[in-house]
């Protein structure tokens, strides 16, 4: 069992910049591919950005050059840096951890509880 918690999130204007956090504690953090995903008001989970377990690292093409994941074992915690956020970043923001990366949501094992994620035009 692993436990997740996210915090960073904010109302933020558009092009600011927030980042992330997502605290993990249970079996061994290193274990587990990490991913950060967000959902809209009325729209789907989306994948965002994941991190394998060996640091390797994937994008959603919208975010690519603005956002960057990252992950450091030794704190348990995996980060998403946000920057030049833009309107359509608002969403609620997930972390979800999985032995393999993959982009679907609903194969991801664990979950945090979300963190709000609002960008001002």
């Amino acid at each position: 069992q692993v436990q997740m918690v996210e915090s960073g999130g904010g109302l933020v204007q558009a092009g600011g910049s927030l980042r992330l956090s997502c605290a993990a504690s249970g079996r061994t953090f290193s274990g587990y591919a990490m991913g950060w995903f967000r959902q809209a008001p009325r729209k789907e989970r989306e994948f965002v950005a994941a991190i394998s377990r060996s640091g390797d690292t994937y994008y959603l093409n919208s975010v690519k050059g603005r956002f960057t994941i990252s992950r450091d074992n030794a704190k348990n915690t995996v980060y998403l840096q946000m920057n030049s956020l833009k309107p359509e970043d608002t969403a609620v923001y997930y972390c979800a951890a999985r032995y393999e990366v993959t982009l679907r949501p609903e194969r991801y094992d664990y979950w945090g509880q979300g963190t709000q994620v609002t960008v001002s035009s």
